[in-house]
């Protein structure tokens, strides 16, 4: 039986719709001319650009451009693609047979695993435990690895969670994985999104022989609409993922690969960056603060990383029905818990502009004054 995308699924039908939208999972997007600003550059440099097919694989210098983040990686390494989620595509289909098993981490965004579920894999799912601050069940990992475990899937800083796994946690990983030959599949789109001043989080390429190592200009760098992603993986699996891309997309566009060529430029790629940690330290702060008028009723675990969190409520109402009400009464949209087997929980993305963040959770908190039974005014009883 096909398995929807639950997250996609539910953002498809409510976001488009909506006053406030803070369902994404990137940074607040730029506009196209603050790309060619960072990049002191004229649109009008792109005007004799043939829109034409890119190469297949990916424009060579885009190729090398991100080879060159990632250790001893060259340009026959990198696969460039239709965002990350055509790279979880083809590494499903060109990995995993039947009588093959992966094991995912949850909650995670779900793509790769669905994907593996449509090709009739058994998915064993390990948890990241919230009260322990969404770490890692090492024992339940080396559980659920065994001799059919064919990948195992880690996103890195976490999506929903913002949780980065410690040097500890990817060693149990690579441990899991290597005692059985199993692929790792390291979905790492959120890094160089970290609060704080932490480093940006290193890559698992390099650690392991057997990583594929997963990214796009989405998350981190604020460019979901140049739907330009990539893997990088050993140079003798990169023809048969190569092979499978052609099926599916062919390429990706020319300006997207033109595009990405420019925001990864060394003299741009920092300028992207560092506008990404502002919005989400500043935005993750603005949502702690708005959250506080119903003390008691919300709790978060701060994420280490990534424009979003988990926000856990204390209110009679199931996740679904919440938001659903929240969409309905309040035109605001936020991802319901239950998409990640989360009850009672919501994701949100506080990466945003501060007045358009405060006045959404206004509404949001409007909505639980309204389900608590005290007055919008947030006065307690």
């Amino acid at each position: 039986m096909f398995q929807p995308f639950l997250v996609e699924n539910y953002l498809s039908d409510n976001e488009q719709g909506v006053d406030f939208n803070f369902s994404e999972s990137g940074v607040h997007p730029l506009r196209l001319g603050e790309l060619f600003a960072f990049a002191g550059r004229d649109i009008e440099s792109l005007a004799d650009t043939l829109l034409d097919y890119p190469e297949v694989c990916g424009k060579r210098a885009l190729r090398e451009k991100i080879a060159a983040l990632y250790p001893a990686a060259g340009a026959d390494n990198v696969l460039v693609t239709v965002g990350a989620s055509e790279a979880n595509h083809l590494v499903a289909s060109t990995l995993l047979q039947p009588g093959d098993e992966m094991v995912a981490l949850r909650p995670g965004y779900l793509q790769l695993p669905g994907n593996a579920q449509n090709l009739g894999i058994r998915v064993e799912t390990v948890p990241l435990v919230e009260d322990k601050g969404w770490v890692l069940d090492i024992e339940e990992l080396n559980a659920r690895v065994n001799s059919k475990t064919r990948l195992l899937s880690i996103i890195n800083p976490n999506n929903p969670t913002g949780h980065i796994l410690s040097q500890a946690e990817i060693a149990a990983i690579i441990n899991a994985a290597d005692r059985v030959g199993a692929w790792i599949v390291a979905d790492e789109v959120y890094a160089g999104t970290e609060r704080g001043e932490r480093d940006t989080t290193p890559t698992l390429w390099g650690q392991y022989d057997k990583v594929i190592a997963i990214n796009s200009m989405s998350k981190a760098y604020g460019l979901p609409g140049l739907r330009t992603g990539w893997l990088v993986a050993p140079a003798e699996l990169i023809p048969d993922l190569w092979r499978r891309h052609e099926y599916a997309t062919i390429s990706a566009t020319m300006l997207g690969n033109e595009l990405t060529d420019i925001a990864l430029d060394p003299t741009v790629h920092p300028q992207l960056t560092a506008r990404a940690r502002r919005l989400i330290n500043t935005g993750f702060d603005t949502l702690m603060d708005e959250l506080a008028v119903h003390e008691g009723l919300y709790s978060v675990v701060p994420p280490q990383a990534s424009a979003m969190c988990i926000v856990r409520y204390d209110l009679p109402i199931d996740s679904g029905e919440f938001v659903d009400r929240l969409v309905a009464e309040k035109s605001t949209l936020v991802v319901p818990g239950n998409c990640f087997g989360l009850e009672r929980h919501f994701r949100f993305s506080s990466a945003l502009p501060e007045p358009y963040l405060k006045e959404g959770l206004a509404r949001i908190n409007a909505l639980v004054a309204e389900i608590a039974g005290y007055s919008a005014d947030f006065a307690r009883p």
